[in-house]
């Protein structure tokens, strides 16, 4: 008898392992819509609607005066039931803005990559996930959006920072289409490609594509959707599913 219970249960943690793990990202501009609306609980609502098991969020404050003093990160965590964390890229308004994470996966640990160039500083998130398959890095980025050679620095950089890790998955804003320079960089990574709509700003009515994920150790057979959310930020976010390749 406590053989076969053993089997069962070595079976329903194999199954588990297995199961794909559900991603959304978004760059949520400090939680003001199209509207101008400041509505973290539209955000939280939007999220929801994919049950995700991990998000990167850009343009995240962390109790900046303009969003009312709020740590935006831990206040979505708690809406959605996650575990937050934020990377700060700079001071800003009395607090700080930038990168956040949130997770219904163990957090291990996390580092804050800093990106070269002049301008407003830039820094990509890394977040070590604990997974019964094996651990893996979640790393958030957002990118220069005033100079293609800039921006191409900061993405040469953060690809030989990552170098190393071999499970990985990269996503954020890095204000570059597909065929720009910045993304040649990462040639070597698997880039997802969108099914459907493939434009993600200005949330009203996209015109480009800039919003992207990409994967070494991972793959997404069904790859990325554009969620058809107009008003609550000024980017539409993506959704998907990954699992190890």
């Amino acid at each position: 008898m406590w053989f076969t219970r053993l089997l069962v249960i070595s079976a329903m943690l194999l199954t588990a392992c297995a199961d794909p793990l559900k991603v959304v990202c978004w760059n949520i501009h400090h939680g003001v819509g199209e509207d101008g609306r400041l509505d973290l609980e539209r955000i939280a609502k939007v999220i929801e609607m994919e049950k995700p098991d991990l998000v990167a969020l850009q343009e995240v404050d962390n109790r900046c005066g303009r969003s009312g003093k709020v740590d935006q990160a831990a206040e979505l965590g708690r809406l959605l039931g996650m575990q937050s964390v934020f990377g700060k890229a700079m001071d800003f308004g009395g607090g700080g803005y930038g990168l956040a994470v949130l997770s219904k996966l163990p957090i291990k640990g996390q580092k804050v990559h800093r990106l070269p160039g002049g301008g407003e500083p830039r820094i990509a998130f890394e977040v070590m996930i604990g997974h019964p398959e094996g651990n893996f890095s979640f790393v958030n980025v957002h990118l220069d959006h005033q100079g293609e050679e800039r921006q191409r620095l900061q993405a040469e950089e953060l690809d030989r920072q990552l170098k190393g890790v071999r499970s990985v998955i990269l996503c954020g804003d890095f204000n570059a289409d597909p065929s720009s320079k910045t993304m040649k960089v990462f040639e070597k990574w698997e880039l997802v490609p969108k099914k459907g709509a493939r434009f993600t700003q200005p949330a009203g009515a996209p015109t480009v594509e800039i919003d992207h994920v990409l994967l070494r150790g991972f793959q997404s057979p069904m790859g990325a959707r554009v969620i058809e959310e107009a008003v609550a930020s000024d980017h539409r976010p993506l959704a998907l599913t990954v699992e190890p390749s």
